[in-house]
């Protein structure tokens, strides 16, 4: 037989002092987007692939975008591997947009050959320095 037991807590509050700062977004930065569109592109293939999604045109339905935004989302997953972990290591964005867009990987994307790909990747490393 199962005892429920009640437990009793007790804080300490110093209303006398300063409460704490929550950092803000201009402290911590946000998540580039291209980065939470890598990140949507794994997570919509991992459900298609458990059947919770059947297809891309059901993805697309499913987050309310058009079906050759889902295939430009979906092609991120094309990337070599080592690209793909790059993007996900991308620093937080504190003003203005992402170092890099989902548009300028588009040519990347395009290629088949990672080794080719990865040259393209320095290409627009070397234009956001």
């Amino acid at each position: 037989m199962t005892r429920l037991v009640q437990a009793r807590s007790s804080y300490c509050v110093d209303f006398g002092g300063k409460s704490p700062r929550r950092a803000t977004q201009a402290d911590t930065g946000r998540v580039p987007r291209v980065v939470r569109m890598l990140v949507l592109a794994h997570k919509i293939d991992g459900m298609i692939r458990a059947g919770e999604l059947r297809d891309l045109t059901d993805a697309a339905r499913a987050i309310g975008v058009t079906r050759a935004r889902m295939t430009q989302i979906a092609n991120l997953l094309l990337l070599a591997p080592d690209i793909q972990e790059a993007i996900l290591n991308l620093a937080p964005v504190t003003n203005g947009r992402g170092p890099v867009s989902e548009r300028n990987l588009r040519r990347i994307v395009a290629e088949p050959d990672w080794t080719k790909q990865r040259a393209l990747w320095r290409g627009v490393q070397e234009c956001q320095s």
